[in-house]
């Protein structure tokens, strides 16, 4: 991509959410923290750092819209922040953001333990009830932190992405996005957030992976309610409740390793790879056009996915 007028908009999205996220992650890479453990619990000071790295995307996308190569126009409708209407059918969109992940997860720690990697412990019901009362309560508060992120990667870079001229490159966005989505974690892959105790030339691809086939479920979340409010409540499920879910159901004695568990591991990715290949085949994945016509699930959408002002 060559860095000319017609680029602007996106370059100045990524110098803007790479720049943000390397420099709130500062604090934790001077001071050598690492993370060795995935039930180690994350501190104060790394938990302000994630918050504060979360919102970079949105920012970036913000200026793009607002100072890129045209500049002006409605921010928070270029980046689709509306509610799918009528509000029974957000209702429906929410809730299919969240069940779609958790039974992704579930079939992901199926598939684990059947292959003898995931040792799932004893599981009592009253618990497992408590623990997902509390974990939801804690996915609904830290939806701001999650839109910070998709105000970004579903609101701003896919559709930007998609469209190269009068061609969409539905491929390419899919692909481009999830890669950047993923290497935008590159800080926290080196102090070992998503993969700890892995080398960073482990933890970067798995995390490529992770995200490029993770990416086209928040897409079609995006397609069919034609806004980035179904894609943040799937994102805010996957960082927050599935990981949970792979501590709650596990054996607490047990060494977990997300490498090999979870929608972070390659129970994960197999599972997804299944969900994405029928979300592709079922015309699930193609994109609205600019008039707001398409096909598939996508013909659905309350409008084009394709930002207007961009």
């Amino acid at each position: 991509m060559r860095p000319d007028g017609r680029r602007r908009d996106l370059w100045l999205y990524l110098g803007v959410a790479y720049a943000g996220m390397w420099l709130a992650m500062l604090p934790l890479l001077v001071t050598g923290y690492r993370r060795g453990d995935a039930r180690e619990a994350t501190g104060a000071l790394a938990e302000v750092c994630i918050a504060v790295a979360m919102f970079a995307p949105a920012l970036g996308a913000v200026v793009a819209v607002r100072y890129g190569r045209r500049g002006g126009g409605r921010v928070w409708e270029a980046l689709a922040l509306r509610w799918p209407r009528p509000w029974g059918r957000a209702v429906r969109e929410c809730l299919t953001a969240a069940a779609v992940p958790a039974g992704l997860t579930v079939a992901a720690l199926a598939l684990g333990a059947l292959a003898g990697r995931y040792p799932v412990g004893e599981l009592d019901a009253g618990s497992v009830t408590g623990w997902l009362a509390g974990g939801s309560v804690g996915l609904v508060v830290s939806l701001p932190l999650f839109f910070g992120e998709e105000l970004g990667w579903q609101g701003y870079l896919f559709p930007r992405l998609l469209r190269d001229g009068h061609r969409t490159r539905p491929l390419r966005a899919y692909l481009l996005t999830g890669a950047a989505f993923a290497l935008w974690h590159l800080p926290t892959l080196i102090m070992g957030g998503q993969y700890p105790g892995r080398s960073w030339y482990v933890s970067v691809p798995a995390m490529v992976v992770s995200c490029t086939l993770v990416l086209p479920v928040f897409t079609w979340l995006r397609l069919r309610s034609g806004s980035v409010v179904p894609a943040v409540v799937a994102h805010a499920f996957v960082s927050s409740l599935s990981v949970g879910m792979v501590k709650e159901f596990a054996d607490p004695d047990a060494a977990l390793d997300p490498l090999h568990m979870g929608l972070t591991g390659w129970p994960g990715w197999i599972v997804m790879a299944a969900f994405v290949a029928f979300l592709a085949r079922t015309g699930r994945l193609r994109p609205v056009d600019a008039a707001g016509a398409g096909t598939g699930v996508g013909a659905r959408a309350s409008g084009p996915v394709v930002p207007d002002r961009l």
